[in-house]
């Protein structure tokens, strides 16, 4: 169960977010919305959500909602458990997204980290969103 105690934008204010200040961009790049979401592996004292049960996730409510593209990155991250008062660190995932920032794509962004703490059982998801200037 994935926490983090630094300045990062929570699914629950997403909705109620404003667009990033308008980047100025290179030529032939455009403003964009960078997203990092951070999704712990553990469910209690174990490794929960397997390789597999996350590629599976990946398929059926990331790419869906991201189909031009995105980045998976193998992460460790760790938390204070505050119950227990004790350091938890466990085997994480970081998806990087590159998309117009628009309401419409910041819901998708919040649908799935919903959709990750349901299935897996996890109290949250981080995600941070930035303003980028990209292209592809």
């Amino acid at each position: 169960m994935i926490r983090f105690g630094f300045a990062l934008l929570l699914t629950g204010a997403l909705a109620g977010c404003t667009s990033l200040a308008p980047q100025a961009c290179a030529p032939g790049q455009q403003a964009m919305l960078t997203a990092e979401l951070l999704f712990g592996r553990k469910i209690g004292d174990r490794i929960g959500v397997s390789e597999g049960a996350f590629r599976r996730f990946v398929d059926e409510e990331v790419t869906p909602r991201f189909p031009d593209g995105l980045t998976i990155l193998d992460a460790r991250g760790q938390y204070r458990d505050s119950k227990r008062g004790t350091l938890i660190r466990e085997p994480s995932k970081l998806v990087l997204i590159v998309t117009s920032d628009e309401t419409a794509n910041r819901e998708k962004l919040a649908g799935i980290a919903e959709a990750y703490k349901r299935r897996f059982n996890q109290q949250s998801v981080g995600l941070i969103l930035k303003p980028a200037c990209a292209s592809f």
